[in-house]
């Protein structure tokens, strides 16, 4: 067990071993923090420990990983902070693309006039609009039908090769790359909400110059189901299109999130 004021720096003596682990565990827990799927409030607290625990096993096992010597030192402070910005990081990248369903959601629950209708959402457990958590559950769905969560541990375990501990602090222009990326999540919304979006603008259009030629006509009593139905319509021809889309956004998280590890 080593002497009782070994590298620790304190009366306690810990396994190099689990000390190493705990170190390791840091970057992989704060992805699961910040990543979706991982982060969700369904997920307990014992299953985030337990899986960053198992990877962290897996990382020691691939990269011979030195934690600092001295726990309670600054350095070993200022390593443990790179280690978490790090893995949060590589999870908020992917928590940004997936917040893209919620833009478009607005969009087209605003134009539909469904925008009240709401629910929990699973993954956060707030309340969201309806058709966002819709979309955010098929975006769920096709995020694990193409191994994304998988992709997302490889990541982590191959950033300690381009980001060893002890040297893992983000570069500028790095946090400047995540910084723009969260434009994509507004032109990613846009563009998913559009095959509704532009039929339910023609609509608008087409009620308001019906409204100028009959000014006594009543618009909420024509307008308000004209436009579910046409948005549910919509939403049923156009989906095949958004669900390919949603694979786009997938792709590009991952794309951004392995450019943040892998350069």
């Amino acid at each position: 067990m080593g002497s009782a004021a070994g590298p620790l720096g304190f009366g306690l003596s810990v396994e190099p071993q689990l000390w190493a682990l705990i170190f390791v565990m840091v970057r992989v827990g704060a992805a699961f923090i910040a990543a979706p799927v991982f982060s969700a409030v369904s997920i307990p607290l014992t299953v985030r420990v337990t899986l960053s625990g198992a990877i962290g096993v897996l990382v020691l096992g691939i990269h011979p990983v030195t934690p600092p010597e001295h726990v309670f030192a600054f350095n070993t402070f200022l390593a443990v902070a790179a280690e978490a910005l790090v893995g949060f990081a590589m999870g908020f990248i992917l928590q940004i693309a997936f917040a893209a369903p919620m833009i478009a959601s607005e969009v087209i629950g605003t134009s539909m006039g469904i925008g009240f209708a709401s629910a929990i959402d699973p993954q956060n457990g707030r309340s969201t609009p309806a058709l966002g958590q819709f979309f955010s559950m098929m975006l769920t769905l096709l995020f694990l039908s193409v191994n994304g969560h998988l992709i997302l541990v490889e990541m982590i375990v191959k950033s300690y090769d381009a980001l060893p501990p002890g040297a893992a602090w983000l570069k500028p222009q790095q946090l400047e790359n995540i910084a723009f990326f969260g434009g994509y999540t507004f032109l990613a919304g846009l563009l998913l909400a559009l095959p509704v979006g532009f039929l339910l603008l023609c609509l608008n259009l087409i009620v308001g110059m019906i409204s100028r030629s009959a000014p006594s006509l009543n618009l909420f009593a024509v307008g308000l189901p004209a436009s579910l139905a046409v948005g549910v319509v919509a939403l049923a021809m156009g989906f095949p299109a958004m669900g390919d889309y949603l694979l786009v956004i997938i792709n590009e998280a991952l794309s951004a999130t392995q450019s943040l590890v892998l350069g």
